[in-house]
């Protein structure tokens, strides 16, 4: 080595001592900057698994919806035709097979995560019910009369904030995993 290759090699040494010194503050700001950003980065991707997985957990507890609300009017079906069967006929062997089934069935939804949803003598809920009629509602005769009907729909907005209670349940409603998959179709009417 020559002498200028040594005072170059010193000089560029010197230079990056120097420069090495003055951006010490600098260089820890960045690592402070970088171990902020992977936090950041750490937190995001917790997140995104703790989201995934949620959505994972829905995706099984509602895998079998389409299943579940085709046996919904089988289970309807058996409870009209239970409803039907003559008092002579009710402690028939038959009946008493169908009823096993039936509760079979019942058994199979509830573990599935299916139940009714409260109908009679409850306060009427537009989430859960469908109202099919109104009791007390036309007795008057006067649904010709303009007037009438005018008045009515007067009364209607007035009386919107009274209360409607079920009284007849035409159709079960029922829930999978708190989740509305059938409303029940009911008579209501006022308190």
């Amino acid at each position: 080595m020559n002498d200028d290759d040594k005072s170059k090699t010193s000089e560029i040494s010197e230079t990056s001592k120097t420069s090495k010194a003055m951006s010490a503050d600098e260089l820890e700001k960045k690592c402070e900057e970088y171990l902020n950003g992977w936090k950041r980065a750490q937190a995001d991707y917790q997140n995104l698994v703790k989201e995934f997985d949620g959505r994972r957990n829905d995706y099984v507890r509602f895998a079998n919806v389409n299943l579940i609300i085709d046996l919904l009017p089988i289970l309807d079906n058996f409870k009209s035709a239970f409803n039907q069967i003559p008092e002579v006929e009710k402690n028939s062997p038959w009946v008493t097979g169908f009823s096993y089934i039936k509760k079979q069935l019942e058994d199979f939804l509830a573990r599935e995560g299916v139940e009714s949803i409260k109908t009679v003598g409850e306060t009427f809920n537009h989430e859960e019910h469908e109202a099919v009629d109104n009791e007390g509602e036309g007795e008057d005769g006067d649904e010709g009369n303009d007037d009438a009907t005018a008045d009515k729909q007067g009364d209607k907005n007035e009386d919107s904030a009274v209360k409607q209670v079920v009284t007849k349940e035409v159709r079960p409603g029922y829930k999978l995993n708190n989740k509305i998959v059938q409303v029940a179709k009911v008579v209501v009417a006022k308190k």
